[in-house]
């Protein structure tokens, strides 16, 4: 038992105990956090000072590093990654453990998959007994549930990918005043909510994401915590537009004033509001889906403008995916839906017969259960597939992770080589106005290079990453020369992705750009919440609502 909630935790070089706990939880492949003595962490990671700092100062976050290629960690710790989440004991209990055991430890949130970490002793008990094969128990009861937080160095500077324990209730100041107190409630998945008064915001720590009933409680018990302890109630709401999402869904049935906002302009805003000095953005919001306003799931667009007036102006060349929600965990879907929208030749997947395949395509043919999809996680995930790198996930994001390690390594043996950056292998994508005016980005040339076989898996990837940091940059230099300068903004899932993000960042400013990048709040649905309340006060301030 912690101080947010319990960790589940074991010898973390202990490929057996590891593979355990895998199993019983049941967590196959998600990538489990690591706590480490101090004298450890340089043992096991590669870690300069300032990650040294990070981990020691007052947060203690997870932090993701690099492991060292003598590492006594198992490698079922983060299956196919280069990199791990460590952490130092922050509680003296922690510290006891490390000195008695003398080696790493394994401490992932105790929780069943995806509900929120668990606090109760009794509950811990009775829920994760077939888990564990012991409870360390103590009297001292946990007020509300805060996971760990969890960072990752992007571009030179900590980004944190989840708030918790730590650092959040974060507190924050608005760029201008809310005439009412305002809740906004996130989005689906990785779930926070902000509450916010005149110039104050106060984000919550994270609650996850919204599938299952503990989940659900514990959002409404945060939503009542904070309310509570700032002494503040909230008179309207701010959803995601998504009317499906459990957060939208108890936003419109609470009974006060409901404001939506779409996905891609609170993550614009998002950004947005975190750099308040800059006054006209081209916000590039990359992610897995999200619902936009002509009904589509938008995933890969580009806004121009400034929370409350921004204005789509680049995108994806869409595509439509078999199954509809089935693709987030399921690759081969949108490996199908891109090969079938070029009508390019589709290897399919071993666990499908024909039979099953020409169901599939006749569904799609007919656009059954097919939504249409601009997001650049689908493309990864696509990706992913037609490299062979995973088929099927058992965690949201899989698929692209294993992309960016595997391209990571190729880039770093490229620049061993070469003792300089690695060789651009980027695809030039062609850029063609819609019938919406809206400038997209043709992906198909980037399906004959992923299955060229005459390059290896690895050099596939790293060009795909290449490839889209180059398209990123076209599309905002054909911005610039139409609507003149602005700054660039990167927000989204997507931009967790380290080389993807620190690529993109690199061609932006040799092109004279400044670019932005949370440093405050996640880039990823965890800073939803916050763009929200940003677009709802933009909005409010100037007396316009979207059409």
């Amino acid at each position: 038992k912690g101080i947010g909630g319990y960790h589940l935790m074991c010898d973390a070089g202990n490929d057996e105990a590891v593979l355990r706990l895998r199993q019983r939880k049941p967590r196959p492949h998600k990538p489990l956090a690591v706590m480490l003595a101090a004298d450890q962490l340089r043992q096991q990671v590669l870690a300069d000072d300032t990650d040294e700092a990070l981990l020691n100062g007052a947060i203690h976050p997870i932090l993701l590093l690099t492991r060292k290629t003598d590492s006594t960690l198992s490698p079922h710790i983060a299956p196919g990654l280069n990199e791990v989440g460590v952490l130092l004991p922050y509680s003296p209990l922690h510290v006891l453990l490390l000195q008695d055991f003398g080696k790493p430890l394994v401490a992932t949130s105790a929780n069943i998959s995806g509900e929120p970490v668990l606090t109760d002793n009794d509950e811990v008990t009775q829920r994760l007994g077939h888990v564990s094969d012991a409870c360390l128990h103590h009297n001292r009861p946990i007020q509300r549930p805060a996971d760990d937080p969890v960072y990752r160095v992007i571009a030179g500077k900590p980004r944190p990918l989840r708030l918790g324990r730590g650092n959040a209730p974060l507190e924050l100041d608005l760029p201008c005043k809310l005439d009412t107190p305002t809740l906004a409630v996130g989005g689906h998945m990785k779930n926070t909510v902000a509450l916010a008064w005149e110039q104050r915001m106060v984000i919550s720590p994270h609650i996850g994401d919204l599938e299952s009933l503990r989940s659900q409680q514990v959002f409404e018990q945060v939503i009542d915590d904070l309310q509570n302890l700032y002494q503040v109630n909230a008179q309207q709401l701010v959803c995601d537009a998504h009317n499906d999402y459990a957060s939208s869904r108890w936003a419109r049935r609470i009974g006060l004033p409901v404001h939506s906002v779409l996905h891609h302009h609170a993550h614009a805003a998002a950004v947005a509001g975190e750099f308040p000095q800059v006054e006209r953005w081209l916000v590039f919001t990359w992610d897995g889906a999200g619902l936009g306003n002509d009904r589509s799931l938008w995933g890969g667009e580009a806004l121009l403008g400034k929370p409350g007036n921004w204005q789509r102006v680049a995108s994806m060349r869409p595509f439509h995916l078999p199954g509809g929600d089935l693709a987030a965990r399921q690759p081969w879907r949108s490996a199908a839906a891109l090969c079938w929208e070029t009508r390019s030749l589709w290897p399919t997947p071993a666990h499908l017969n024909e039979e099953q395949c020409q169901l599939l395509h006749q569904a799609w043919q007919a656009r059954l259960n097919c939504t249409a999809t601009s997001a650049v996680g689908r493309l990864f995930d696509g990706a992913a597939a037609l490299l062979g790198v995973c088929q099927q996930t058992s965690f949201e994001g899989q698929g692209p992770m294993l992309l960016e390690a595997i391209a990571s390594r190729e880039a770093m043996q490229e620049q061993q080589a070469n003792a300089s950056a690695p060789s651009n292998g980027a695809l030039s994508l062609p850029l063609e106005l819609d019938r919406d005016n809206v400038l997209r980005s043709d992906w198909s040339l980037l399906l004959k290079m992923l299955q060229d076989e005459r390059l290896t898996v690895a050099q596939r990837a790293l060009r795909l990453h290449q490839t889209l940091a180059l398209a990123l940059l076209h599309q905002a230099l054909e911005m610039r020369d139409a609507h003149g300068e602005f700054s660039v903004g990167l927000s989204g899932g997507v931009f967790q992705n380290k080389l993807l993000s620190e690529l993109a960042i690199g061609l932006l400013q040799q092109h004279r750009f400044s670019c932005h990048l949370p440093q405050q709040l996640p880039v990823n649905d965890g800073g939803l919440c916050y763009g929200q309340i940003i677009e709802r006060s933009a909005r409010q301030f100037t007396n316009t609502e979207p059409t």
